[in-house]
């Protein structure tokens, strides 16, 4: 099993930004891909930005050019830059984790004021 754990959410005015982490614990050997999705009340949970263990990174549309993700594999933590929020950016945000049937944390709220 692997435990995800969150942190880094809170409150921002819009223009601001957050920067969430996410460090993985547990029984693995190593982790493919690791990233972060976001649900806002009453939507589905969708993917935000995704990065695979070799760099390589896949981002929703809306947020390409002002979100970054990273990670540190030696830490097995996923890092994710949010610059320039915005409404649309408030919401849950899960840190996963790609394994047998994949893993989630518990999310962290992101709250975007104006």
């Amino acid at each position: 099993q692997v435990q995800l754990v969150e942190s880094g959410g809170g409150f921002v005015q819009a223009g601001g930004s957050l920067r969430l982490s996410c460090a993985a614990s547990g029984s693995f050997f190593s982790i493919n891909i690791m990233g972060w999705y976001r649900q806002a009340p009453g939507k589905q949970r969708d993917l935000v930005a995704i990065i695979g263990r070799g760099g390589n990174t896949k981002y929703a549309d809306s947020v390409k050019g002002r979100f970054s993700v990273s990670r540190d594999n030696a830490k097995n933590t996923v890092y994710l830059q949010m610059n320039s929020l915005n409404g649309g950016e408030k919401g849950v945000y899960y840190c996963y984790a790609e394994g047998p049937g994949g893993f989630w944390g518990q999310g962290d709220q992101v709250t975007v004021s104006s």
